[in-house]
């Protein structure tokens, strides 16, 4: 390894434990059970590995997904956490927290590339996620990994508004939208992993116990909000 691998390792190292401390903050304000943005970090990562990104790509990916929730934690706004659907001003709001994530993003050290996916990690397939309405190909790869990811780790999630869904509905949850949210492409890839600690489900034992196919548990459905 050469001296300036070995620089941009330790510079990576190093840059990537402030990001876990700030992911910590994050998901401690969104209300997880667990470690979220580590999750999705990993989760996004075997996802690349897959479509055999390069490595700074791979590295602004980690970087974006341990930071994609920074811009909720700036606004510090109540209704991230409430149950219930959102009102058209909330949602309106809300669709600022990429842009604000990408800046503290910024502000945080992470590299351009890992600012655009914080930046991009709400836009949908289909065109209709936010802050810029991108569709299909327009959105980076790594930011569609980054949703898929994002959405998996969420579901699979308890939050102070929704227990989390089982393994077994969260993957249906991700086939049922793909074409719609998620790239059909990453969620084939996302589907085809196994045996990674970061899938489990942490939905209550009653739940995961029940018989499946019953549909009775809801969640919010909104861009930007699982």
């Amino acid at each position: 390894m050469s001296t300036n691998q070995l620089d941009f390792a330790e510079h990576e190292r190093a840059l990537g434990e402030v990001f876990v401390e700030l992911a910590s903050v994050s998901d401690h304000f969104e209300g997880y059970s667990n470690p979220h943005a580590l999750r999705v970090a990993k989760l996004s990562d075997e996802v690349a590995r897959l479509f055999k990104l390069a490595r700074q790509d791979r590295s602004s990916l980690r970087m974006a997904a341990l930071a994609h929730d920074m811009g909720e934690v700036t606004m510090e706004r109540d209704y991230i956490k409430r149950a219930g659907s959102l009102s058209a001003e909330e949602r309106l709001d809300l669709a600022r927290h990429p842009l604000i994530g990408e800046r503290e993003a910024a502000r945080s050290g992470a590299d351009r590339g890992a600012q655009l996916l914080v930046r991009w990690h709400q836009e949908w397939w289909n065109g209709a996620g936010y802050p810029d309405a991108l569709q299909r190909e327009q959105i980076p790869l790594a930011a569609r990994i980054l949703r898929v990811a994002d959405a998996y780790a969420a579901l699979t999630d308890g939050r102070p508004f929704r227990p989390a869904l089982t393994e077994e509905e969260a993957r249906k949850h991700l086939a049922a939208w793909a074409g719609l949210e998620f790239d059909p492409r990453v969620v084939q890839a996302f589907l085809s992993l196994e045996s990674i600690a970061e899938l489990r489900s942490f939905a209550p034992a009653e739940i995961k116990n029940a018989e499946s196919g019953n549909g009775n548990h809801e969640w919010r459905k909104e861009p930007g909000i699982l």
